[in-house]
């Protein structure tokens, strides 16, 4: 498991030009987040939320991994063993840095798997539809994986067994408001830094060791710094 825990959300992936749910324009603009994302959507709303999300599948090929991403990449190399990536993001701006073996929670976008059986496939940037029109093992509908709101996250299980070892616990360009990090915050962590663009009501973050109110890709150099003092010392 490991010793450090990197937990990221939109705010790293919106330098890279990725607008976020709370964002009032790009693609969410004439969408309504129960329609698109919420669990049951699928089942009364299939055609109109499959296209959003080739929308956003088509998206991300148009967009780059930014200085975060790329920082985070060497470092996870440089500490193979003792740095997990985990993020709260379905894009791929982590794949395209050159990461490997990244933990996303609520899904990844460029795959799409059978609602009824185990089937699975990365389709890159192409339309579902196109890619498949049924699945081919088993004949029932494909849908993104993309968890849904209100649907079980199954991938908050390998979550909880890296916090297990965690001593350094940092957070970057998340509100919180989905994924509460404090709670994570345990007497087991011994560094604890948050990196967010601005305060958040729904995060205390008094505390944290260090927090950082700045864009991610002006906050990493220091972030990483600070991890690799505090491995020095232990």
């Amino acid at each position: 498991m490991a010793k450090i825990i990197i937990f990221s959300g939109a705010g790293i992936s919106a330098e890279s030009g990725i607008s976020t749910f709370r964002d009032s324009d790009g693609l969410w603009e004439n969408n309504k987040i129960e329609d698109i994302c919420m669990a049951g959507c699928l089942d009364w709303n299939y055609q109109e939320t499959i296209d959003f999300y080739d929308n956003r599948r088509e998206d991300i090929e148009k967009k780059e991994a930014n200085y975060a991403h790329k920082e985070l990449k060497k470092f996870v190399e440089k500490y193979p063993h003792d740095v997990k990536l985990i993020t709260q993001n379905i894009d791929n701006m982590f794949e395209k840095a050159g990461c490997k073996d990244v933990l996303h929670l609520h899904g990844f976008l460029p795959e799409i798997l059978c609602e009824s059986c185990e089937f699975k496939d990365n389709i890159g940037y192409e339309k579902l539809q196109e890619a498949y029109n049924a699945c081919p093992e088993c004949h029932n509908k494909l849908r993104p994986n993309v968890v849904f709101f209100g649907e079980a996250a199954p991938k908050y299980e390998e979550l909880y067994s890296e916090l297990n070892d965690c001593e350094v616990f940092v957070v970057i360009g998340t509100s919180g408001n989905v994924i509460n990090t404090d709670m994570f915050l345990s007497r087991a962590i011994k560094l604890s830094i948050l990196n967010n663009l601005e305060p958040s009501d729904a995060i205390n973050d008094e505390l944290y060791s260090k927090v950082l109110y700045k864009k991610a890709t002006e906050a990493i150099d220091e972030i990483i710094v600070d991890i690799e003092s505090f491995l020095e010392g232990n």
